[in-house]
């Protein structure tokens, strides 16, 4: 497999036409930079999908870093947001929550 890393969500739209499934998966990750008290946490959403050229396949992903207040459900409201995003360029793309490689692992054993 191999993996080819976008910088930016605009970029990663572009590539969506060469998917092989409707799933868009993402995954939440805490971003430790310090171990202060502040108000907010940095989390990233971290969004992938499949492709295949020739025999490889290959992972696109990308991520966002996203300001989080320590009591916020920002989480579902970034997923919500993404989904009216995705069915703006495509109606049937559908974002699941998970991690591709190991989804893909799983499957391929």
């Amino acid at each position: 497999m191999i993996v080819i890393f976008i910088d930016n969500i605009e970029n990663f739209l572009a590539f969506l036409e060469k998917r092989i499934m409707d799933e868009i998966f993402y995954e939440f990750k805490e971003v430790k930079i310090n171990s202060d008290l502040a108000s907010e946490i940095k989390i990233e959403i971290v969004l992938h999908f499949l492709a295949k050229v020739s025999d490889h396949l290959i992972l696109y992903e990308t991520n966002q870093l996203i300001l989080k207040p320590t009591q916020s459900n920002v989480d579902e409201e970034v997923v919500k947001t993404l989904q009216e995003i995705f069915n703006k360029v495509d109606s049937s793309l559908i974002l699941v929550k998970g991690k591709i490689r190991e989804i893909f692992l799983s499957y391929s054993s």
